[in-house]
């Protein structure tokens, strides 16, 4: 005799618990387990090649993280125990932009949602002195086409800068430790560009 609590659980359903209250008696009590929700999905790049070590985020509509996980060698990804509703899937890797994706769970059983990475470009290069070699310390900086400041960065000893995880597009590049020089490049957006820069010294 006395009170107690049953729990229930399986693999892929929603646990259970229940408090009863036990007589002299036997007592017959039922649960009923009801099918949890499943996410799933492939991470590839935009030739269909699988991303593997991928970073998947699970937000819910206020934002707040409601699980985490990474692709396996197939690039695929899987969230167990995910209620029914709206979320954001963001997905990140190496050398790729970040993708967001909503996501609309329904019911019990499996949602699937694949998700397309694009690659970051890169755009590198040298500030070199004219008529000279490299030049240490120039400090770079890389405004998008609306003039914003995507990044600034200094050259080292061998005068070379980098940006990376750029999306397509044109910008425009300052390099300053003499007087400055601007140039304008087109990022295509899916690989590494080369530009070097050319300062040179006011008479």
């Amino acid at each position: 005799m006395g009170t107690y609590v049953l729990i229930a659980s399986a693999a892929d359903r929603d646990p259970q618990v229940a408090t009863l209250v036990v007589g002299d008696q036997p007592v017959d009590f039922n649960l009923v387990l009801a099918g949890s929700s499943k996410l799933t999905g492939v991470v590839r790049d935009l030739e269909g090649k699988p991303v593997p070590g991928a970073v998947a985020v699970l937000t819910d509509v206020r934002g707040e993280v409601v699980t985490t996980g990474t692709t396996d060698a197939e690039g695929t990804y899987g969230f167990s125990g995910v209620r029914p509703g709206g979320y954001t899937l963001a997905v990140s890797a190496d050398s790729y932009r970040p993708a967001a994706v909503p996501v609309e769970v329904v019911g019990t059983g499996q949602t699937r949602q694949d998700v397309e990475l694009r690659p970051g470009a890169r755009l590198r290069g040298t500030v070199r002195v004219r008529h000279g070699g490299p030049l240490t310390d120039a400090r770079v900086t890389l405004l998008d086409a609306a003039g914003n400041v995507v990044g600034t960065t200094t050259t080292g000893d061998d005068g070379a800068y980098a940006f990376a995880d750029l999306t397509g597009g044109q910008y425009t590049l300052i390099a300053t430790g003499y007087p400055p020089v601007a140039d304008t490049v087109t990022v295509n957006g899916r690989d590494e560009d080369d530009r070097d820069l050319w300062l040179a010294h006011t008479e």
